[in-house]
């Protein structure tokens, strides 16, 4: 029977270890804002993702994101302010661009993030909205790394007490997009870079 000698074993093991740290991942978040909420929780998403070792992060507002970015990302969070329950007719249009008949988004990971004037105006909705659409496209979806944010992260902007002072986005629903950031950058990061 042949053991393996010591020093195999670690320079195996260092051989292993440099090929993944070699290996990058790519997360694309691309948002919809027309008042700049829903762009504070892209950057908030994006501080999280990048937050994970070895992880590109691209933020895009959707009218600026091409096929090319959608196809070299390993991860693709979206973004939309809430319309009427639902997701922005914008945000509508460039997924129903995205390609599909080819399979190229399948396996991918998605999730979403939404912000909304009130509670009980849609949020859960508009975010089943982005993930339906991503799940038809064959991605795996995430949600945050906890039951507060388990479809995504979302924030109220103008319902009292979430409202802060000076307009801005609540720092608990900050909280939550960084979350989800992260959380999908280490489940992409998984999956792109096992080992």
């Amino acid at each position: 029977m042949l053991r393996p000698c010591l020093g195999t074993v670690l320079a195996l093991a260092l051989i292993v270890g440099s090929l993944r740290a070699q290996c990058t991942t790519t997360v694309l978040v691309s948002y919809y804002s027309i008042t700049g909420h829903t762009r504070a929780m892209a950057e908030a998403v994006a501080a999280g993702a990048r937050s994970i070792e070895a992880v590109t992060v691209v933020v895009l507002p959707i009218d600026s994101t091409t096929t090319a970015h959608l196809l070299a990302a390993n991860a693709v969070l979206v973004g939309s302010p809430v319309y009427n329950a639902n997701v922005a007719p914008p945000v509508l249009t460039f997924m129903n661009a995205w390609p599909f008949l080819g399979g190229e988004m399948r396996d991918k990971i998605g999730a979403a993030f939404v912000t909304a004037g009130g509670f009980s105006a849609g949020e859960e909705a508009a975010l089943f909205g982005i993930l339906r659409a991503m799940l038809i496209q064959g991605m795996i979806v995430v949600g945050g790394p906890d039951w507060w944010s388990a479809f995504g992260a979302s924030a109220i902007t103008e319902e009292k007490p979430f409202t802060p002072p000076d307009g801005e986005i609540a720092p608990q629903f900050l909280e939550k997009a960084r979350g989800l950031g992260s959380r999908t950058a280490t489940v992409a990061r998984q999956l792109t870079c096992p080992g």
